[in-house]
């Protein structure tokens, strides 16, 4: 079957995380991404280890499904290589800086002059117009601007950041809705247009769509943060044995409960009756859960909890994640053949589609791998291929 964006032909000059994790997904839903790399090749290919200097394990894990041009933009022919790919392409994709972008004609105005009906997409730190528009912008600092490390301060804790480069994921899938958006308006109105996604407007977004809270009105009911949510004592409970992860949320959950641990009394007591008064005294609340469950094994109280249908489950590790039965019995590790790295472990697409699964159908490219080839496709003659390659444009 052919994914869902086949026929799709999207020009890549994304790099490092926020723009390859969306163009690696875009591919997956079968368009066909041109990956447009410097000499020098995505600096994530030197990222973690690897069977060769250029093929790291987070490069092998963020640009599959794509096809590898290299290309020296500072070249002054390089400008027609490129302007004869964007003619060609239904999306731009890139995380160049907007004044950067200016400077090589590479702006929307720039773009859309050479394909009228393209989709330009421009992955920035910053949104437009702001006092940060056009400041450098990496996934720690877009944390920090964003509240998440003051949200482990609240927590008891001392600021950190998520130890996994959530700001780039988050931009990269909203990244990935605005271009399918973007390709459907297209497909009704045959209008091309230019999208911006933002990572600090993302995040923003993302924190206080959960946090705004009191101050949702106005005047304000209350002080900003979800007070359940930022508990300390909301984290995975120690078992005689292990660590255990529980959410008990709703009033049945709660009763059940109580039932279960032989405290039907809290069940009638006002502080914890309802989801309003429990959420008032969520610490003490969470302190009774933490302290019942080292009364048994994970296993133990997994039966006992899962018997009422509360949700619980063990606390995975990295290791043990890979290991998890369920992924095993759904197919979603495999491992693969790459053409030059050999065999690598590799994830599927998770979510399903009756008609037109998405699915890894390129392994992640060498450098420049695709360059005669994708050149050849765009109208290029072996010998202005030849000369490009001799002049090293290409």
């Amino acid at each position: 079957m052919a994914g869902p964006l086949d026929g799709i032909r999207i020009v890549d000059l994304s790099s490092v995380l926020m723009g390859p994790s969306a163009t690696q997904a875009l591919g997956d839903m079968g368009a066909d991404v041109i990956k447009v790399e410097s000499p020098a090749g995505d600096t994530t290919r030197r990222i973690g280890p690897g069977r060769h200097d250029s093929m790291g394990s987070n490069f092998l894990n963020m640009n599959r499904s794509k096809r590898s041009i290299s290309l020296d933009l500072k070249h002054p022919r390089s400008r027609g290589v490129l302007d004869r790919l964007i003619a060609n392409a239904d999306v731009l994709v890139h995380n160049i800086r907007p004044q950067a972008a200016q400077r090589l004609g590479l702006a929307y105005a720039d773009v859309e002059a050479i394909n009228p009906k393209i989709i330009y997409c421009a992955l920035t730190g910053f949104g437009s117009g702001g006092p940060y528009s056009g400041q450098p912008a990496y996934d720690d600092l877009i944390q920090g601007l964003s509240a998440l490390p003051a949200l482990y301060e609240r927590c008891g804790g001392i600021p950190r950041f998520v130890p996994t480069p959530i700001a780039d994921r988050v931009a990269g899938l909203n990244a990935v809705i605005a271009v399918t958006a973007a390709l459907l308006h297209r497909e009704r109105t045959g209008e091309g247009q230019a999208v911006e996604v933002p990572m600090f407007e993302t995040m923003a977004h993302l924190v206080l769509a959960d946090h705004m809270y009191g101050r949702t009105f106005v005047p304000s009911l209350g002080e900003a943060g979800y007070n359940r949510v930022l508990s300390p004592s909301r984290h995975p409970y120690r078992t005689v044995d292990g660590w255990l992860c529980v959410l008990i949320y709703n009033d049945k959950q709660w009763q059940s409960f109580f039932t279960l641990t032989g405290r039907e009394d809290m069940a009638t007591d006002s502080r914890y009756a309802s989801m309003r008064g429990r959420n008032d005294h969520i610490d003490a609340l969470y302190d009774f859960v933490a302290k019942t469950l080292l009364t048994r094994t994970t296993i133990q109280w997994m039966k006992l909890l899962q018997s009422v249908d509360i949700p619980a489950g063990p606390m995975n590790t990295l290791e043990s994640l890979m290991e998890d039965p369920h992924l095993a019995a759904v197919g979603f590790f495999e491992t693969v053949e790459h053409p030059t790295e050999g065999a690598i472990n590799t994830m599927r697409v998770p979510v399903t589609y009756s008609k037109s699964q998405p699915r890894p159908h390129r392994p992640a490219p060498n450098l420049g791998e695709h360059g005669r080839e994708v050149l050849c496709e765009n109208g290029f003659s072996d010998e202005e291929i030849n000369s490009l390659t001799a002049a090293g444009v290409l």
